[in-house]
């Protein structure tokens, strides 16, 4: 058996740190609003860091900053709808990234939202909209890692996608197949 051999001296945990960040910046990611509903209220945020965990049960899980003032929403509600945004959606983006100073009822305002009998606001021009329940939330350095099982998915739009790169948003164009004669 091999081994990796240890290494004889701990990295610059700062130098590090930041060769890290560098390196998040120039991994592109699918744009979302993740947003919950329930006793601690309605809240959403922009997240990049969301992924599929597994297909049977469907599961996906983001990641929130351990210091972001809706954690605690999420914990609670234990309910989360993941939009996954469309290229136009851009200034919505930054509104529940914070960037625009909105508060949260004005960030809801500047959309159409789709939530009747107090789900879960569903983003209405999302590209794709995935209503989940909170089964497992894990700890993991600055950030709370939160699992989410899938039990409706709402497909509404062909249209561009927008994604994260290089510390800004960009435009990803759908390619549309010609039709056949």
């Amino acid at each position: 058996m091999n081994s990796v051999p240890a290494q004889t001296r701990a990295p610059d945990s700062d130098a590090l740190r930041l060769r890290f960040r560098e390196a998040m910046a120039n991994l592109p990611a699918a744009v979302n609003i993740v947003t919950t509903a329930g006793p601690a209220g309605r809240c959403g945020i922009t997240a990049t860091a969301v992924c599929s965990v597994s297909d049977t049960p469907p599961t996906l899980l983001f990641c929130i900053n351990r210091n972001s003032t809706t954690l605690s929403a999420f914990e609670q509600n234990r309910q989360l709808c993941i939009n996954v945004l469309p290229a136009e959606c851009d200034d919505l983006a930054r509104h529940f990234a914070g960037m625009s100073g909105l508060s949260m009822e004005e960030r809801f305002q500047a959309a159409n939202w789709i939530d009747e009998g107090g789900a879960v606001p569903r983003l209405e021009p999302a590209l794709v909209s995935l209503a989940c329940r909170v089964v497992d939330v894990a700890q993991v350095g600055t950030h709370a890692v939160i699992f989410a099982q899938v039990d409706d998915i709402s497909i509404r739009q062909q249209a561009d996608a927008l994604v994260y790169f290089d510390r800004t948003f960009r435009r990803v164009t759908r390619q549309v197949e010609a039709q056949p004669a």
